[in-house]
């Protein structure tokens, strides 16, 4: 199951998408065929029988049930357009930077006489490219969500609330819980 920061990333590279995915599901199933190759291997992609994609192929079948419209969904958009979703982490993670709008429970390890309680908060903060890199490596190695939200906490912590060093600069430990929502923009 996806965690709410690759979700987050999900959605930031659909935005990305130059053109949009085909949408009738002939289409769809077309499109798969030229990436997996065979109708086997649609087949296992998509969970159904081979004779099932043969038929969406041949437009025999037009409507498929909900749970496998949403997997022919998902896996076409999942390789839908990979060089642009490519280039736009590349840039990313070289020259723009990571912008991350959340709203979440923020914890912190302060120094003794300031608080350190934690409390929602609404944040969008411009993360520079190495948290971005960190970020996307984090996720092409399989990293769980936790370890991806101590990335983007440890971006906060230096540019949000250590404003780069200019300040609070006795905090030490941030942490990023009961997310309400994530958004990224790259």
């Amino acid at each position: 199951m996806a965690g709410e920061i690759d979700d987050a990333i999900e959605r930031a590279d659909r935005e990305a998408f130059t053109r949009q995915p085909p949408k009738t599901l002939q289409a769809r199933i077309n499109f798969l065929m030229k990436q997996l190759k065979t109708t086997k291997a649609v087949a296992a992609e998509l969970g159904v029988s081979q004779r099932s994609v043969e038929r969406y192929r041949k437009g025999e079948r037009k409507h498929p049930p909900k749970a496998i419209a949403d997997r022919i969904d998902d896996a076409v958009r999942q390789r839908w357009q990979p060089q642009v979703r490519k280039r736009r982490q590349k840039q990313a993670a070289t020259t723009r930077g990571i912008t991350v709008e959340t709203r979440a429970r923020f914890g912190y390890t302060a120094p003794i006489g300031t608080t350190d309680d934690g409390r929602f908060r609404r944040l969008t903060v411009h993360l520079p490219p190495a948290y971005a890199q960190r970020l996307f490596d984090a996720r092409n190695a399989g990293a769980s969500d936790q370890q991806m939200r101590q990335i983007i906490a440890e971006g906060f912590k230096e540019i949000y609330f250590q404003d780069g060093g200019a300040r609070a600069l006795g905090l030490s430990d941030v942490t990023l819980n009961d997310i309400d929502y994530l958004d990224l923009d790259y």
